[in-house]
C-alpha cells in the first residue's frame, strides 16, 4: 500500500514512521510512504502557504492553490484517482472499521492542515474523506495522519509477523481484547489464570471470550450494548458458561 502525506512538516512524518512495525514494513516493500511538502508548490519566492482569513479572526489559514497543486501532482502519477483523507477535528471519528475499509485501497493520500486549517474551497475540490482521531484539537494533522497510517498498515497482509495478531486486537470483532499474560507464572504474588496453563484450547478460547465481554461491559458500555444488539445470543452463552 502506498501512503502519500501532504504536509508542511515532511520530516515529522518520515521520522515518526521510520521505526518499529511501520519501518520494517517499508523495508520489506509492503508499505511505501511519500511525505510531500506543500511548500514546494507555493508560487512565491518565500514559499509562503498561509494568509489572513476573510472576515477577520485569529490565526492564519492555509491557502487553496498550493494544497491543490500538491494533491494534483500526486494524483497525476497514479493510474486511478486515490481517496484523499483530510485530518480534521470536524471529521468522522476514526475507528477500526474505517481502518479496515482504508486498508483495501492501493493508494491513499492524507492531507494535514496547520494553523487555522485550510481554505474550504480546496477541501470541497479534492477531499473524499474527513477523519478525526478524537474530540480535541492538535496543532496540525501530522500526528493524526501517523495514527491512521500505523493503524491501517497493521491490517496489510505480511506487515505483522503473526497473521493472527490483528484479528485478535481490540475492536476487530466489536469487543475489547481479553487480558494477556507472559512469564513468569507468578509475579508479585499474582498468578497467571489457571485456565491458560491447562493446555485445553477450547477452554482457553471460551475464557478469552468471556473476558472480552466482561472487559467491554465494564470499560466501554457503549460498545457492549452495540455488540449485544447485534449478537443477542452472546449474553446467554456467557451466563450458561458461568
Amino acid at each position: 500500500m502506498n501512503f502519500y502525506v501532504l504536509t508542511l512538516f515532511p520530516e515529522m512524518i518520515e521520522q515518526g514512521l521510520s521505526t518499529s512495525i511501520t519501518g520494517r514494513a517499508m523495508q520489506k516493500g509492503l508499505v511505501s510512504l511519500s511525505a510531500v511538502n506543500i511548500r514546494d508548490y507555493a508560487a512565491n519566492k518565500h514559499k509562503k502557504v498561509d494568509d489572513y482569513t476573510y472576515g477577520g479572526g485569529a490565526g492564519m489559514l492555509m491557502q487553496a492553490q498550493p494544497v491543490y497543486d500538491a494533491c494534483m501532482a500526486v494524483q497525476s502519477g497514479l493510474e486511478k484517482p486515490a481517496r484523499v483523507v483530510y485530518m480534521t477535528p470536524q471529521g468522522s471519528i476514526f475507528t477500526q472499521q474505517k481502518a479496515k475499509e482504508l486498508a483495501q485501497e492501493e493508494n491513499l493520500i492524507i492531507l494535514c492542515g496547520h494553523y487555522e486549517g485550510i481554505d474550504e474551497r480546496v477541501l470541497e475540490e479534492v477531499v473524499t474523506d474527513e477523519i478525526s482521531i478524537g474530540d480535541y484539537v492538535l496543532t496540525g494533522g501530522e500526528l493524526p495522519a501517523m495514527v491512521v497510517i500505523d493503524t491501517v498498515s497493521r491490517l496489510i497482509p505480511g506487515v505483522l509477523g503473526n497473521g493472527v495478531s490483528a484479528d485478535t486486537d481490540s475492536f476487530m470483532n466489536g469487543l475489547l481484547e481479553y487480558p494477556q499474560y507472559s512469564r513468569p507464572e507468578v509475579w508479585r504474588d499474582k498468578a497467571v489464570p489457571a485456565v491458560l496453563l491447562s493446555g485445553d484450547h477450547a477452554k482457553v478460547d471460551q475464557w478469552r471470550r468471556e473476558q472480552s465481554l466482561k472487559r467491554t461491559k465494564e470499560r466501554r458500555p457503549d460498545l457492549y450494548e452495540k455488540y449485544m444488539e447485534e449478537h443477542p445470543e452472546a449474553e446467554k452463552k456467557g451466563k450458561r458458561k458461568g
